[in-house]
């Protein structure tokens, strides 16, 4: 134990023992050790002076965070609708006869455990899953046997074939941010031009709206950040893409990273912050060290640090921050609280971030593709940008397709495009629904092909999944139930308890027990929890259970055992013994005559 003491103590010093960066420390021990034990876990309590209920609080919030021994290789199958499409079930399946262990737990000798993940952000070439926080994606059969011959070797990931980590882009379109030349630090040098607040107004003038799918105005969002009273603030990149079917962001980081960091940059100097956070998502951990290569060489170049591009006074730097397995980390108040080393629970609002964020200090929570926008916007000029797209949606929209298409991948289009347009390009047939911006979004069936993606119309955060006739669309809305009643952070009741109960429901339906009362509670539910959630989460949960009642009833219909609710138990036959003992055979004593 003294050996891990050491390397604790090795990794606090790191984090300055610093207690709001606990996420990061439980995520750095647990590489070390496999998983956080009591000992772990009370010796951290008593380094940060925190009780050690904090420490279990975390840990058993974040999904990649373990408080019992798991495999040495941890393996997480991606179980997204779309993965499912694709086999990821039988795959699964398979490995865990071929390693001897069942799902969720470890193997007798401790090699490998299995399990599920909801999302990995690889729907554009899944089925996908993840080995000891590595991607591995395009499974066959024949790979899972492979896989499995080398667990069973024992062989470090660092010596398995490459390929298997290989992960492409695949942008099947590009517009005005994936088509075009990227210079560094021009858009930083325009902005520099502009000064603050020409910054400001040129942004205003472009009409940007936030890409993570709530369509905030940027120039908005800034302006109130500047104008709030404090030495600090930040500038946060979300770039926890957890949306199922969203996988645009991974290209970003991956291939266009430069450009975020450079809009961070021209945020940084339009507020006045000199601190850049990004929140990376878990499953993209094999993209931090990358990520860390292309900060340095933007330190090199002058466009980070201290006096960037020459300006005296203008500091503003980077760090990456990684999540640890939570979809609600999105919402920008529950990123924050993540960030501060806490179980990731959205905020009550008012204050908003721009006014008391990240440490208590004025904060701008930016999309991945907002802030590539930002150095677009620059590069061309406000009014230019505001002339693409739609007046109420400038600019272009990457979209993430997958499914049923002979072409899935990253499109970009200038906003206005009809949805017909999108299945066009990627080659999709005989298409019986289109769910747009994920599980919580909007199911369109195909009389409404004609509508175009845009913030006054059909808005998206960018998740385009396409289902052909042979999809049971009952089967679709039932995953994205689970996925949020696996989701919810549990801060309020009626998301909670109403993910849950509606989880359950569709779950009696599918196995041929449900009857029209369901139907009507399903219904009811949504409506609950729509109007009474604390978060997006809840509010959006039942969208696609009402959306599919509503334009795919049948398949809900012919699982039903009955039209209307039969009661299982007679009350009536039930009392006959009471009223024959008290000789009661009045009218009032049956059912049947009570008004």
């Amino acid at each position: 134990m003294q050996g891990l003491d050491d390397t604790l103590g090795q990794i606090l010093t790191a984090h300055r023992k610093d207690p709001r960066r606990l996420v990061q420390i439980l995520r750095a021990a647990q590489s070390e050790a496999g998983w956080i034990s009591p000992e772990i876990a009370a010796f951290l309590a008593d380094e940060l002076c925190m009780p050690i209920s904090r420490i279990h609080a975390v840990v058993q919030f974040y999904a990649f965070l373990y408080d019992r021994p798991v495999g040495r290789y941890r393996v997480l199958f991606s179980d997204n609708i779309i993965d499912r499409m694709l086999g990821s079930v039988a795959l699964r399946q398979h490995m865990q006869r071929r390693m001897k262990v069942g799902r969720g737990a470890v193997s007798a000798d401790g090699l490998v455990s299995i399990d599920t993940t909801s999302c990995t952000g690889m729907g554009d070439q899944g089925p996908a899953l993840m080995i000891n926080n590595r991607q591995i994606v395009r499974l066959t059969t024949r790979r899972i046997d492979e896989i499995c011959d080398l667990m069973r070797d024992g062989a470090p990931l660092e010596d398995w074939p490459s390929h298997y980590f290989t992960i492409s882009d695949r942008i099947r379109r590009a517009e005005s941010l994936l088509g075009t030349s990227y210079v560094p630090g021009k858009a930083l040098a325009q902005a520099i031009e502009l000064g603050p607040q020409g910054v400001l107004d040129d942004l205003r003038r472009s009409n940007l709206r936030g890409r993570g799918g709530a369509g905030f105005t940027t120039a908005m969002k800034w302006e109130l950040c500047a104008e709030a009273e404090a030495e600090t603030r930040y500038i946060i990149c979300n770039a926890d893409e957890g949306e199922p079917g969203t996988f645009k962001d991974r290209v970003l980081l991956n291939s266009f990273a430069e450009r975020i960091f450079e809009g961070m940059a021209i945020g940084g100097y339009a507020i006045g912050a000199r601190h850049g956070v990004i929140y990376l998502r878990g499953e993209y951990d094999y993209l931090r060290a990358p990520l860390e290569m292309k900060l340095a060489a933007m330190r090199q170049r002058g466009l980070l640090g201290t006096n960037v591009l020459g300006v005296p006074g203008f500091d503003f730097d980077i760090e990456i921050q990684m999540g640890a397995g939570a979809y609600i980390c999105g919402e920008e108040t529950a990123l924050i609280e993540s960030l501060e080393g806490k179980p990731g629970r959205p905020r009550i609002r008012p204050p908003f971030p721009v006014t008391r964020g990240y440490n208590d200090m004025p904060s701008v929570v930016n999309n991945v593709e907002t802030l590539c926008k930002v150095v677009e916007v620059m590069r061309i000029g406000g009014r230019a940008y505001a002339l693409l797209g739609t007046k109420q949606s400038t600019g272009s929209k990457l979209i993430s397709v997958s499914g049923d298409v002979a072409r899935p991948g990253v499109y970009e289009y200038p906003f206005g495009v009809r949805i017909q347009t999108v299945l066009d390009d990627c080659g999709a047939t005989d298409v019986a629904a289109v769910q747009i911006s994920g599980a919580g979004g909007m199911t369109l069936a195909p009389h409404e092909f004609g509508r175009r993606i845009a913030f006054e119309d059909v808005p998206t955060s960018g998740a385009f999944m396409v289902f052909n006739r042979s999809r049971d669309m009952f089967e679709v809305a039932r995953n994205f139930m689970h996925f949020f009643a696996h989701e919810s952070c549990g801060f309020c009741t009626p998301c909670r308890v109403g993910c849950a109960l509606s989880a359950s429901i569709m779950d009696k339906i599918a196995a041929g027990l449900g009857a029209q009362y369901e139907l009507n509670e399903l219904t009811r539910l949504g409506a609950v929890m729509r109007t009474s959630s604390h978060c997006g989460l809840g509010q959006t949960a039942g969208n696609a259970v009402a959306d599919t009642l509503q334009k795919f009833r049948p398949d809900y219909e012919r699982r039903l055992m009955a039209g209307d609710f039969a009661p299982a138990f007679d009350l009536d036959a039930a009392l006959e013994r009471a009223r024959q003992v008290t000789s009661r055979e009045d009218a009032q004593a049956h059912l049947e005559g009570v008004a």
